[in-house]
């Protein structure tokens, strides 16, 4: 038998809970086929069927609900060594995390109140944002909403804003209306929840057209494949701020309205270390609105950072 890991008992427990995949898997903030995959996957290394399923009910095989019970003990008992672990390394330095971009002056920002340590696992928002409220991290930057904060137990500071701009093919780099351009949904919620939800929110207020997708081309090389395929200009997406395009491609900035991208830090409202909280001041002192509360900036409607009244 192949080791087990304690992600898929995380999942079956879910699945034991919800007796639904679908509910199972929003609440574990991952895809549908990627949680059955892993149940079937877990289920061969079992060795044991643990669910009876059919395309109307899933409910728990005499099996599975035998080892349930013993299945949250070995997750209760892990989360206790993470939570020890977590208050061993509690003085040693802050764990933080990110998706792709931290402020460029975070290491003179943070080194007179504490020691901060980058996590090294890069992953989406939602993941990182899950990572504080489980205690595998500190802190994080990462695109959250204000139902998230709830939904996890978290609070959140702006510290950072990408004002997103649009690719396209040619020469013309004259501004474009938000409405006259694409935007591109992923089919993989795993790797693109935030910019999905995101996305979807753009196109439904601005106009702008969303262009389902399956490749994992929201960034990287294939974005520009896609923006020759569109024929209209594409939007970029904060994981592709810093690229450089190329010369068959031209940069054209969105207009009416500017579109706004947000970088929260965010922690766990129970926090009472000291040196977490004096790295949460110390990156977001003195950030300002960015320009995101300018008359013409789009934000979407959940964003924890909205327009003052």
């Amino acid at each position: 038998m192949t080791s087990v890991e304690l992600r898929q008992l995380r999942y079956f427990v879910a699945v034991a809970e919800e007796l639904n995949f679908g509910r199972a898997a929003e609440r574990l903030l991952i895809a549908g086929p990627s949680l059955s995959q892993q149940i079937k996957a877990l289920e061969r290394d079992l060795g044991v069927r643990l669910f009876d399923r059919d395309r109307r009910s899933v409910s728990l095989t005499p099996a599975g609900a035998s080892l349930l019970p013993h299945t949250r003990a070995l997750l209760e008992q892990a989360d206790e060594l993470r939570r020890r672990a977590g208050r061993l390394s509690a003085s040693e330095s802050v764990r933080l995390g990110y998706v792709n971009w931290l402020p460029p002056d975070l290491t003179a920002r943070t080194a007179a109140v504490a020691k901060v340590h980058i996590d090294a696992w890069v992953a989406p928002s939602h993941a990182q944002a899950a990572r504080v409220a489980d205690g595998s991290l500190d802190v994080a930057v990462c695109w959250v909403r204000n139902q998230d904060l709830a939904k996890l137990g978290l609070r959140a500071r702006l510290i950072g804003a990408a004002r997103l701009y649009a690719v396209a093919v040619g020469t013309d780099s004259d501004d474009i209306p938000a409405g006259e351009t694409d935007v591109l949904v992923d089919d993989d919620l795993t790797s693109w929840r935030s910019w999905n939800d995101y996305a979807a929110e753009l196109a439904r207020t601005t106009g702008a057209r969303a262009v389902r997708i399956s490749d994992g081309a929201v960034t990287g090389p294939a974005f520009f494949d896609h923006v020759r395929q569109c024929r209209r200009p594409v939007v970029n997406s904060p994981k592709g701020q810093t690229a450089p395009l190329p010369p068959d491609l031209v940069r054209r900035e969105i207009v009416g309205p500017k579109v706004y991208w947000t970088w929260s830090l965010v922690w766990r409202e129970t926090e009472e270390r000291a040196e977490v909280l004096a790295v949460v001041d110390a990156l977001s002192d003195g950030v300002g609105d960015l320009g995101i509360h300018a008359p013409d900036a789009w934000l979407p409607t959940d964003d924890p950072y909205p327009r003052p009244a």
